[in-house]
């Protein structure tokens, strides 16, 4: 099982080890400076501040271990504001079902206490573990898009799943 909790400053050494690491933020094409965790962190909790969710701090129930991030975002489209997801795990913790069981969670949220309707998930193309466990939720690729970022397009597919279709999955789940 998985806990979660905003991000504070004082976990700035567990993001450092999970951001700056090349291995994990290929799909950025860059690991963070310290000054970009600072930012993160800073992004966070604005986001809490105006949005009520965002990027939270992810430990393993059992052990406490921290796992990585994983949250709510607030993500734009072609113009058009939606609940988005992500998840950013530690690789010690990569193909252990974390990232499903916590996007879960994390989706429930979203369409039971957040009211949406819709939720997506922005994923560049070659991250295939992230598209799986998309998929796994019953996500389905929709489309695709260009971000900026850096000054760089960036590719990404639109992955979706609405309040009714995620309810349906669980409901059959359970």
């Amino acid at each position: 099982m998985i806990n979660f909790r905003p991000i504070t400053k004082n976990d700035f050494a567990d993001l450092c080890s999970v951001l700056q690491d090349k291995n994990v933020m290929y799909a950025w094409e860059h690991a963070f400076s310290d000054e970009e965790v600072h930012k993160w962190i800073e992004n966070c909790q604005k986001s809490y501040a105006e949005n009520g969710f965002g990027y939270l701090y992810a430990t393993e129930s059992e052990t406490g271990k921290f796992i990585g991030m994983m949250g709510l975002l607030l993500e734009t489209v072609n113009g058009q504001n939606y609940i988005g997801l992500g998840y950013i795990l530690a690789p010690k913790y990569w193909k252990k079902g974390y990232a499903t069981q916590g996007a879960a969670i994390l989706l429930n949220r979203a369409f039971r206490k957040l009211g949406a309707q819709l939720v997506i998930a922005e994923i560049r193309p070659e991250n295939t573990a992230s598209r799986r466990v998309a998929e796994r939720l019953g996500m389905k690729c929709t489309g695709e898009f260009l971000k900026y970022y850096r000054g760089k397009q960036m590719p990404h597919l639109i992955y979706r799943i609405t309040k009714n279709k995620f309810c349906t999955l669980k409901t059959a789940a359970e």
